[in-house]
């Protein structure tokens, strides 16, 4: 269920909930895929990022199955989740991937045989400004305030110019939402605008700069796809500016519905399968929870191996270019 408007998801009740349906869920999955767990192969959780005390009890839960299973366990990176999900999902071979939902906004591009931090937010993530900017004009969390946004701007008839910040390959929204927090009660109290064309201005102003930045990395890479991945990936008026940029370029876009862009599952259990091929397993004393496994802590880097693509484990590997690799 989503929180009441104005509030937001607390890591104490999320924890509770998780550890109140998880065993019947698990149950529920099992027969609906007709599985035993002697047919299950290995057990993947979400090692993080995320907030901690529902990490917690997820892993907690799943060394538990993995040792009564006697079944390999695999910690995932949530962030690389998005992007094996997406590239299944689309079939995207060599993309620059935008990543961009409540708690990442990054543009990534594999390259030298590693995934790479072309560009990011300095500050806050795209979803985290959209989702802040709903609870100042009391926009309903449910189904999310993302999708409220969204469905808002499509009524907007002016644009509001807001603070454009793009700075070389990253981007700011914290400047952009303190303005608009600023600004927004004053100018709906004079009519000066509406609360869609503000929704309208902000969506635009955002997703400008998010195109800018990832047109950069293609030119940079010499790539000619697009993946769009993250919750905030499935809003259509970001793919639509996205792959009208792309079109201009010659280029393909790859974006998938919300069923894969916001966080799920099967994303982890993918990252998870890709894992296990290559190799890797999570020894039990490893199995601990962070929730600051950011993509330059850790991550699973795609190598091309008989034109299919393996995960394998490299920590420290994700650097941005003008860092050097040492490779």
């Amino acid at each position: 269920r989503a929180p009441p408007p104005r509030t937001r998801f607390l890591p104490g009740h999320t924890a509770r909930h998780h550890r109140a349906c998880l065993l019947e869920l698990l149950a529920e999955a099992l027969r609906e895929a007709g599985l035993r767990p002697c047919d299950v192969d290995c057990v993947a959780f979400t090692k993080g990022p995320g907030m901690g005390a529902p990490l917690a009890v997820v892993a907690a839960v799943a060394r538990t199955v993995a040792q009564l299973w006697d079944k390999p366990l695999l910690g995932v990176n949530h962030c690389v989740g998005h992007i094996e999900m997406g590239r299944l999902v689309t079939g995207a071979r060599d993309p620059i991937v935008l990543y961009v939902s409540g708690g990442n906004t990054q543009v990534i591009a594999y390259s030298q045989r590693r995934y790479r931090i072309f560009g990011e937010t300095i500050d806050i993530a795209v979803g985290n400004c959209l989702d802040r900017f709903a609870r100042v004009l009391k926009i309903s969390n449910d189904p999310s305030p993302g999708y409220n946004i969204e469905q808002m701007a499509k009524k907007g008839q002016k644009l509001v110019e807001l603070p454009y910040t793009v700075k070389g390959m990253d981007v700011s929204f914290s400047g952009i939402l303190s303005h608009i927090e600023e600004v927004s009660h004053k100018m709906l109290a004079s009519g000066e605008c509406t609360p869609e064309d503000l929704c309208f201005s902000l969506q635009e102003t955002v997703f400008a700069m998010l195109v800018e930045i990832t047109e950069r990395a293609m030119a940079h890479c010499g790539s000619q796809e697009v993946l769009i991945v993250g919750g905030v990936g499935c809003n259509l008026r970001l793919q639509e500016m996205m792959g009208i940029m792309c079109a201009e370029r010659g280029a393909k876009l790859f974006a998938t519905d919300e069923r894969f862009c916001i966080d799920n599952g099967a994303m982890i259990a993918q990252a998870g399968w890709e894992m296990f091929r290559s190799g890797q397993v999570t020894a039990l004393e490893d199995s601990w929870i962070t929730q600051r496994y950011g993509m330059k802590v850790a991550c699973e880097v795609l190598s091309a191996k008989a034109g299919k693509y393996q995960c394998c484990l490299l920590h420290a590997a994700l650097v941005r270019p003008h860092q050097g690799s040492g490779v």
